[in-house]
């Protein structure tokens, strides 16, 4: 019996799906895409031997220094506070509860310009407490201690609110294991809650990281925007394009895109790897 012919059919074309697409790259491009892309023809229209001259510029440098310091020690800050709080926060139950998490939860709601004003209100020469520091040899603001403290404030809920969802996702049975077996409190929390913490701590870190080295509007109110002293590199961005020097600006601001990318990709590795275990 002779075979019969096999239908061949070719398959349909999702129009919903195609149209969706267009349009999420139809958006992407003068929102997003074209903008960056702008740096970095712009840094390179010259050659690379003058984009370098302009980022290895010594006020440049120390910019990017300085920033990458602040940082750094903004981050390290806000990781451990971030934990301390989300653990308190999740593993007590105590009247204002909801209140002290809304406190913490509040600087994402602020404009940063509105966090420089009031930092200048408590430790400016004539702020709340910063009075009391005029003919001392301790000054907060215009420092790089004020810069440290606005990061601060800005990023206040990054870390803890990467921290506080993972904590209460998590199985007391471990831990109620660890203290049946005579663990303390103590080291049920290094051996079995931190592991469990990790993805959340790497997320929460490189996050008020990102965050803190972008800064602008509270820090050009509170450090003074002062040339190798504390001038960060968004400031120096801003710095440059004032007095017309694109390039040096530029510069600047295609580092700051490279890092933010960086951080951003390292993000979504951690959070694919940890999802795995």
């Amino acid at each position: 019996m002779p075979a019969r012919p096999t239908d061949v059919t070719s398959p349909a074309v999702d129009v919903a799906k195609v149209a969706s697409l267009a349009a999420l790259v139809g958006v992407m491009i003068p929102l997003l895409i074209l903008p960056l892309a702008s740096i970095f023809l712009f840094g390179t229209s010259k050659g690379l031997d003058a984009f370098w001259s302009a980022l290895t510029e010594p006020a440049a440098l120390f910019s990017l220094k300085l920033s990458v310091a602040t940082s750094t020690a903004t981050t390290l800050f806000n990781l451990l506070f971030g934990l301390f709080a989300a653990y308190v926060l999740t593993k007590y139950s105590f009247p204002g509860r909801n209140t002290v998490t809304i406190l913490i939860s509040l600087p994402t709601a602020i404009p940063t310009a509105v966090v420089g004003f009031a930092l200048l209100l408590l430790w400016g020469p004539y702020g709340l407490l910063g009075r009391y520091l005029v003919g001392t040899d301790i000054r907060v603001m215009f420092t790089t201690a004020a810069i440290i403290l606005a990061n601060v404030f800005v990023t206040f809920p990054l870390a803890f609110g990467t921290i506080k969802p993972v904590l209460e996702s998590l199985d007391r049975v471990y831990e109620d294991a660890a203290e049946t077996i005579g663990a303390t409190r103590w080291q049920t929390f290094r051996h079995v809650t931190l592991p469990a913490l990790r993805g959340a701590l790497i997320t929460g870190a490189l996050l008020t990281f990102a965050r803190s080295i972008g800064e602008f509007g509270s820090t050009i109110l509170v450090s003074g925007n002062l040339t190798l002293r504390t001038q960060t590199a968004p400031l120096y961005i801003f710095t440059k394009f004032n007095e017309g020097d694109v390039e040096g600006a530029n510069a600047v601001a295609i580092v700051l895109a490279l890092l933010s990318f960086g951080i951003f990709s390292l993000i979504f590795l951690a959070k694919e790897r940890f999802e795995r275990r």
